[in-house]
Parts: structure tokens; sequence; C-alpha cells
């Protein structure tokens, strides 16, 4: 190495420790980079191989230290990405060589029970507000595993356990307050920057990092809810994806094509058997519940029936075992029917899977999403009745290329039903596919809003948007 070269070296060295070093003169928390302790604890994600070494991560307190992040990854020409949750399939939360926003310190939740409004820190996650929105027997429309930040969740839709009755997310969303492109910090509303207000409903991260939100939250305490264990028959399925599509609005429900976990509710015995897991949240009058809940019951004799009236809460209970790092092979649409093919195909598939984690996930949907027009939101496919995902998921340290294979196999098999696709369960998949999930000139407008906040595409580790 020349005398030159190193003092080159040496030079770029000072200058991004100064750099830096002025950066965390400037915040209230703090900032992690890889020569610190806990460096790899820190830039830890829920979706294991996903997650690049940062350059450094912004663990955020504050507005200011979000402002302040995006004013330094501009003025250096470093890559700025934000973790929420960490629950991003794509890995856009822990970029190789960026500066990673971390709001995970940022989880206060704030309920005025007279207004039934709820102001949430966009670190917080769906666990955190939960329990204080039902200490006065209010809730939120939001997403059904407690560990999902809402950061990430919120802007690209929301889709959860309420959602046929009580709509997504953003359906309840009043405002937001946004850092943009240039580190401003302002308000998203119907009144207040309302082409920003639109885009950040379903346009996900492209636009700013949402700081906060204020929600309007649902009268809702006690619900009909658990999970409904079924045999997984073709018959079983497709009379499912026909109950589920034509159910009174308070019933939500999802349910796996999966193999029986060893739940404390599913018999020993049964454990490993291929089954139907519905995930069931009625919200309305219990005995109404149970009428409805009826010709589920019937579809065949269950392998467990764990539906019971519960605290609106204790639904997150079914889904805790989603909150461990695990890997995600996901493929992901929305449909109007799936045919006798494309059932047989997932089952067919379901039998010979690599993993017993593996599942795929039907959502009916309809009800109060459907009714907000396509045109309101930035979320663009209100109209379609169903929501599926195959998932091929594994246990941290496992190899993940033969799980995507049998993704992208029974992926193959079943494309044909697809008509669009929902933003927040993109895996990388180019252009095309994000077009996809914006149809019917929804990507077009939300182009125009990025050029007018975000001309540099400085937010572009997302399902990016390109100005």
């Amino acid at each position: 190495m020349t005398i030159a070269t190193i003092s080159t070296t040496t030079t770029q060295t000072a200058r991004k420790a100064r750099s830096l070093g002025d950066l965390r003169g400037r915040l209230v928390g703090e900032i992690v980079t890889e020569e610190m302790a806990g460096y790899d604890d820190v830039r830890q994600v829920s979706v294991v191989g996903v997650g690049g070494r940062p350059l450094a991560i912004v663990r955020a307190v504050t507005e200011g230290d979000i402002a302040e992040t995006v004013r330094f990854a501009r003025e250096t020409g470093r890559p700025l990405a934000v973790r929420s949750g960490g629950h991003s399939v794509a890995g856009h939360n822990m970029i190789d060589g960026a500066v990673v926003v971390d709001m995970s310190h940022m989880r206060a939740v704030s309920i005025d029970p007279e207004r039934r409004v709820a102001r949430v820190q966009a670190g917080a996650r769906s666990g955190d507000v939960v329990g204080p929105a039902h200490a006065y027997g209010l809730a939120l429309s939001t997403g059904d595993t407690a560990s999902v930040g809402l950061g990430g969740l919120v802007t690209g839709g929301g889709v959860g356990f309420m959602a046929r009755k009580h709509g997504l997310a953003i359906d309840n969303l009043l405002s937001a307050r946004v850092v943009t492109a240039d580190g401003s910090l302002v308000t998203a509303s119907a009144s207040e920057n309302a082409d920003l207000f639109w885009a950040i409903r379903g346009g996900g991260g492209n636009f700013g990092i949402v700081t906060e939100f204020e929600f309007q939250l649902a009268r809702v305490g006690q619900v009909l809810g658990g999970a409904l264990v079924l045999p997984a028959t073709a018959e079983v399925v497709r009379r499912y994806l026909e109950l589920s599509a034509a159910a009174p609005d308070e019933l939500t429900t999802i349910a796996n094509l999966m193999h029986a976990p060893p739940a404390p509710f599913v018999p020993a015995e049964r454990v490993g058997e291929l089954v139907l897991m519905v995930l069931a949240c009625w919200t309305g009058d219990i005995d109404d519940g149970q009428r409805a809940l009826a010709p589920f019951r019937e579809l065949a004799e269950p392998v467990a029936d764990a539906i019971a009236p519960i605290p609106y809460p204790v639904m997150y209970q079914f889904t805790a075992a989603q909150e461990a790092p695990h890997g995600v092979a996901i493929r992901s649409m929305f449909a109007d029917a799936h045919g006798d093919e494309t059932i047989a195909a997932m089952i067919s598939a379901m039998q010979a899977t690599t993993s017993p984690l593996c599942m795929v996930q039907f959502r009916a949907m309809g009800g109060a999403v459907s009714r907000i027009g396509d045109s309101e939101t930035a979320f663009g496919h209100r109209q379609r009745r169903y929501f599926t995902t195959v998932l091929g998921l594994w246990e941290p340290g496992d190899e993940p290329d033969r799980h995507w294979h049998w993704a992208n196999e029974l992926w193959a098999a079943i494309q044909g039903d697809a008509a669009g696709v929902y933003v927040n369960f993109l895996a990388d998949e180019g252009e095309g596919r994000i077009r996809d999930a914006y149809p019917g000139g929804t990507y077009e407008r939300l182009a125009s809003v990025k050029r007018a906040y975000d001309p540099e595409n400085v937010f572009r580790f997302n399902q990016n948007i390109k100005p």
C-alpha cells in the first residue's frame, strides 16, 4: 500500500468518524456501529437471513432524531433504511452500508377514551396497542401478530383480525406525523397535506418516515374468537372459502392450511396432521356469532374447537408462535376464486413440505374493506374476495433454498388465480409485482406524490415507487 493510499484511507476513515460523531452530537438517542459491542444484536430482525450490515443504526427516541438522521443521510450521500418492527420479508430494514433509522424505542401509546382516539408512535407493535385500548373497551383493526411494527404494517394497509367489520388499519387513520426527505416534520390528514395522507395509506414507506399515527378506535371488548381446527380435505377448503366470503361482516377469519402444531388445544395424537386451522374473530352479539360459526363447525368433525367468548387481546395468543424469528419464502396474491385444481395443488404441496412450519394462508376480504372506494386510499384491491399466501417457513440455521423452491413450485401451479398483490406481503420480486399492488392508475398517482415529496428517492429501500 502506498503512502498516498494510506493517507486517503485515513482521511476517509476520519471523515466517516467525524460525520457520525457530528450526528451523534445532535441526537437524543444512540448510534450503534459495527465496532461497538451489541451491534449484531441490534441489527437482528424477525425474518432470518435477510439482514445486512449497516454503517450505523440510529436508535431514535424523538422525532428530531429521525429528522436529523434523514438530513445526515442526504448530506453525506449515505443510503437510508428504516426499521419499525423488523418484519420486512424483503429485508429492506437492514441494508449493507446504510444508515438505519431504528424506531424500536419509539413505542408510546396514548388513549383518549372520550374521543376514542389513540396516538401511537410508529415503532409500536400491535401488542403495544391492544392492551391499553382494551382497558377502555376499545380496539384497533390492526395486525394479527403482536410483534408486527405499525410503521410498516399501517403504511401498507393493515389487514387484521377485524378487517371485515372495522376495515383496514388505514381506514381508521385520522392523521400522521411524517418526516419528509428534506428532514421536515409535517402532518398528513384529510385536511393537511392531503396528497401525502392519501399516499401513506397503502403506498408504503416511499414518501417519508411516519413517526406517529392518530387512529379512530372501535368499541370492542369481548369477542367470540379463537381457533377451529378441521381436517384438511379439498371439500373442507372449498366450503371454507365459500362460507368465509359470504359470512356477516362481524366475522373475520384467517385460515391456515398447515400441519397441526403442538398447541395446548390440539390433541397430542393429532399434532403433525394436515389441517385447516381457522382463526375466527366475531365482533358482535355472542349468540349471533355462535349461529354464524355453526356452518364452519359442520364442515367436518373438528380436530379441536377452541373458539369461545374472550377478551379481544386474547386473540393474539393464537398467533404468538409466529413472533419467534424464522425464515420466510413468501408468494402471495389477491384472488376472486380458487378452483378445484388450485385447491388440489395446495393440498398436494402441503403433503410434501420442506418444513413442518410451511403453510398456505387464506383470508376472506369483503365487508368494510370493500365499502371504501379503490381511489380513496392507495390500497388498490378492495373488491377482491380473498387474500392468499404461500409461506415456506423454516427455523433459524436452516438452508433457505429448498424452502424457496417449494414455495415457488406451488406458486407456479396456482398463480393463474392472482388478481393483484398486497404490498406488505411482497418479497424482493421486481417492479412488475410492485405495479400489481397498485392498479387502475394508483401507481401513477403514487409516482406523482413521490416526485413532490421525495424526488431524489431518498426513501428507496422499500417496495419502491420511482419518482
